[in-house]
């Protein structure tokens, strides 16, 4: 049995199904996946034993600047998005026996799948990617936010937009290949029955007519790696530090250096992840250390705080070690849900500008520090799932069989 996983977009598009790569071969499945051709992607897979078929350019040197892509320079990128998917998918899907795509990108999958008569699976990480009167669609770059609060009517206008932008594309290579137009792209993509690989206490769906959401909890593996010998030196040298990263997100330029004046107000030490930004240091002294990519299961357990962008991975992560944590979310996709989750939850604080000052920063590390917050947090990680990847893998199975 062989299944075709696809997504596009940084480790925290890649990540959830390198999970579901892992827990599909230990059942006897063999495993193929499209995703961006960058380095760390291609290493991480081939040494897990999965084929890459690279599609697209990579996203690294898609998030160079420091900021996005202008809408036109988006809008190009996702049209052509959608002519490389339909090139590279066939080749890709031969021999399996399903697709599995991850995020709206996925334009071309569910006509691949159709055209070669396999199973179809759409999975979204967060439920705010899903159409709900519950909550409103997430920004999406290149995108205009409308001026309007009715979530129903901004999910309708979410659908013009994505139809807007894909229908003529999708609907020319359909017609290529033998399948009939379709009126509503994303739900298209979507399906009336996808899968929500979130952890239902973190981040729950609620029943929504129309569409028959299938919760599997996160998809994450257990990371055995150990700490760098300088990392734990500077941990063992005095309290737990407040951790600050974003990532593979650009935030603010002097958001370190606010971070670190911020926390240093407070009394802690602290530990900056450099991410793609790069972030630094402000100066040399030994209450502040930096770090590359290090394993965030078995450091998390270990700092006070964690300071980050609102990503899916590193909230479940953060969320998963008991550890409070201080959101500054970026505009972007479902950074400002796992912001208000986190703010819902009372596990810590959350800032819902992208240039947050010392000032404000100083109010939510006070409020994420504070020993109550703490114990919010820990009490919410025993509640935490880790078998999502496990439970997807098997329903997928059970489907297939």
């Amino acid at each position: 049995m062989r299944v075709l996983l696809s997504t596009y977009g940084t480790r925290g598009d890649v990540e959830p199904l390198v999970a579901l790569a892992v827990r599909l071969q230990a059942l006897g499945v063999e495993v193929r996946m499209c995703a961006p051709p960058d380095e760390e992607f291609a290493e991480r897979l081939a040494g897990l034993g999965i084929q890459l078929v690279p599609v697209g350019p990579p996203v690294r040197a898609l998030m160079r600047g420091t900021s996005l892509p202008s809408a036109a320079e988006l809008s190009r990128y996702r049209t052509e998005m959608v002519g490389t998917q339909f090139d590279v998918f066939p080749a890709a899907a031969d021999g399996c026996d399903a697709l599995v795509a991850a995020g709206l990108a996925q334009i071309a999958a569910r006509s691949v799948a159709e055209a070669a008569g396999i199973r179809y699976v759409y999975v979204s990480y967060s439920a705010v990617n899903l159409p709900s009167p519950h909550h409103a669609p997430p920004p999406r770059p290149g995108w205009p936010e409308p001026e309007v609060n009715d979530n129903r009517t901004l999910w309708e206008l979410d659908a013009h937009n994505v139809n807007a932008q894909f229908s003529e594309a999708l609907n020319g290579h359909r017609a290529s290949i033998g399948l009939p137009p379709v009126e509503n792209v994303r739900d298209h993509v979507f399906t009336d029955r996808p899968w929500l690989a979130a952890d239902p206490v973190l981040g729950p769906w609620r029943e929504t007519p129309g569409i028959d959401v299938i919760q599997t909890g996160a998809w994450t593996l257990p990371d055995e790696r150990p700490l760098p010998a300088d990392l734990v030196t500077f941990l063992d040298a005095g309290s737990p530090p407040v951790y600050v990263g974003f990532g593979s997100m650009r935030p603010s330029p002097d958001i370190a250096r606010k971070a670190i004046e911020a926390i240093r107000t407070q009394g802690r030490r602290v530990l900056v992840s450099r991410g793609w930004a790069d972030l630094d240091l402000v100066d040399d002294r030994d209450d502040c250390f930096a770090i590359g990519e290090v394993n965030q299961q078995r450091l998390f357990g270990r700092v006070a705080a964690v300071v980050h962008h609102g990503g899916a991975g590193t909230t479940m992560t953060a969320a998963r070690a008991g550890v409070p944590q201080v959101v500054v979310a970026l505009r972007l996709a479902d950074n400002p849900y796992w912001a208000g989750r986190v703010a819902d939850l009372d596990i810590g604080a959350a800032l819902d500008v992208p240039d947050p000052t010392v000032e404000s920063l100083s109010v939510a590390f006070k409020r994420a520090l504070a020993p109550e917050t703490r114990a919010r947090a820990e009490a919410l990680g025993t509640r935490i799932r880790t078998d999502g990847a496990a439970v997807a893998a098997s329903m997928l199975l059970d489907t297939l069989r």
